[in-house]
C-alpha cells in the first residue's frame, strides 16, 4: 500500500493506493470513515494522528495545525492571532482552554476582516458584543467564553490593564446538575456487553470522573494494593486521589488480560489515547440501548456519583475532596437536586 496526504472535498485526507485484492478491499472498507474517491480512483479517510500512526507517516505538527488557523483570518491580524496563541501558551493553558480562546478571538478577527483589531476602542467591541447577542443569539456561556476570550487580548497580550470594566456582562443561568437513578445506572451496565466499554462506564461512574480524566487514566495511576487511582492534572493542573471500588478489581484485571493496553488504560482501535468523542459515544448508545430517555451526556455520571454519595450520608467536604473541586459552593449543588433532602419536604397539600 502507498499513502498519500491531500485535500479532497475540502476536508484533509490520506489517499490509500494498492492493487486490487478482495481481501485488502475488504479490509479497507472496514477501516472508521474509509470512503472510495470516484475522482482518485482510489480509496480515503480523514486525515488524524492515529491513521498517520497505522500508515507510519509523520504526525501532524504543530506547524501544520497551526498554519490551518490563519487561512480565513486577514493577513493584517496574522499577528495578532500568533501572538495571541503564543501567549496563551507561555502562560501554560491547557490544549483545551488555548482552543477555546482562539476560537472565539478568531471568531472577532473574521468579522474584522481587514480592520486591525488593535485599533479596536471600548465602543466598537461593546458594539460587537451587541451583535453577538442581538444578530448571533449567542447563549449566556458562550457569550461569556466570548468576552474573556477577547478580553484576553486586550488586557494580557497588548497589556491594557481595565480595558473592560465598563462592559456588562450576561447574567449566567443557575442550572442543576442532570442525574441519572441507581436503577438506571444498573440497567446502563447491563446492557453494556463489550468489556472495554463497561469497564470505563464503571469507572467513570464509580469514581466520578470527567471524560478527559477517564481517557488520561494510565495503566500506573491504578494502585490495587492501596485501592486508589491517581489523577493526574485534571481541571485545573489539580492532581487528586480517587478511590478505586472494590467490586471492579477482578473486571479491570479481566480487562487488562483482554486487552493489554501499553500506556493508557483505554486505547483506542489503532492504539494511542481513547478519544473524548468515542467515550461520549460508548455512553450514548449504552443509554439508547437502556432506554433511557433522558437528556444527559457522559457527564451525568460523575454528577450521578456525587448525589449518590450525598443521599447515601457522605459528607459534602469529602465529596468536595473526591470530585476536586475548588469551591464548596460547586459541591452544594447537589444538595439541590438530592432526592433524599427534597423527599423530607412535604407538600402543604399533604397536611390537610
Amino acid at each position: 500500500m502507498k499513502y498519500q496526504v491531500g485535500i479532497h472535498k475540502n476536508k484533509n485526507v490520506i489517499f490509500i493506493f494498492f492493487d486490487y485484492e478482495a481481501n485488502l478491499t475488504k479490509e479497507v472498507k472496514n477501516w472508521i470513515g474509509s470512503k472510495w474517491s470516484q475522482t482518485r480512483k482510489c480509496w480515503y479517510v480523514l486525515d488524524n494522528q492515529a491513521y498517520r500512526l497505522k500508515f507510519g507517516l509523520e504526525p501532524i505538527s504543530i506547524i501544520e495545525k497551526n498554519n490551518e488557523l490563519y487561512l480565513t483570518v486577514n493577513e493584517i491580524n496574522v499577528p495578532a492571532l500568533k501572538k495571541y496563541i503564543e501567549t496563551l501558551q507561555l502562560k501554560a493553558y491547557s490544549l483545551s482552554t488555548i482552543n477555546t480562546y482562539r476560537n472565539e478571538f478568531k471568531q472577532l478577527l473574521q468579522i474584522l476582516q481587514a480592520k486591525n483589531v488593535d485599533e479596536l476602542d471600548e465602543d466598537r467591541l461593546r458594539s460587537y458584543f451587541l451583535y453577538c447577542v442581538n444578530t448571533l443569539k449567542l447563549s449566556e456561556n458562550t457569550l461569556h467564553s466570548r468576552i474573556n476570550a477577547v478580553k484576553f487580548y486586550f488586557e494580557q497580550v497588548l497589556k491594557r490593564e481595565k480595558f473592560f470594566i465598563d462592559i456588562p456582562r450576561p447574567k449566567k443561568p443557575s442550572i442543576l446538575p442532570k442525574v441519572i437513578s441507581i436503577k438506571d445506572i444498573k440497567k446502563l451496565f447491563e446492557v453494556t456487553e463489550n468489556l472495554k466499554h463497561n469497564v470505563m462506564l464503571k469507572l467513570c461512574y464509580g469514581m466520578g470522573l470527567r471524560v478527559s480524566e477517564i481517557i488520561n487514566l494510565k495503566i500506573v495511576d491504578i494502585d490495587s494494593n492501596r485501592m486508589q487511582v491517581f489523577i493526574e492534572r485534571a481541571k485545573g493542573k489539580k492532581d487528586r486521589y480517587a478511590n478505586l471500588p472494590e467490586t471492579i478489581l477482578e473486571q479491570l484485571r479481566d480487562y487488562y488480560r483482554v486487552y493489554k493496553p501499553e500506556k493508557y488504560l483505554f486505547e483506542g482501535q489503532y492504539g494511542g489515547q481513547y478519544s473524548i468523542r468515542s467515550a461520549q459515544q460508548v455512553f450514548k448508545t449504552a443509554m439508547k440501548k437502556a432506554k433511557i430517555n433522558k437528556d444527559v451526556g457522559i457527564h451525568g455520571l460523575r454528577h450521578s456519583f456525587a448525589t449518590h454519595l450525598l443521599e447515601n450520608g457522605t459528607d459534602v467536604r469529602f465529596i468536595q475532596e473526591l470530585l476536586g473541586h475548588n469551591d464548596i459552593k460547586t459541591t452544594l449543588r447537589y444538595t439541590h437536586v438530592s432526592e433524599k433532602s427534597l423527599q423530607k419536604i412535604k407538600s402543604p397539600l399533604d397536611n390537610m
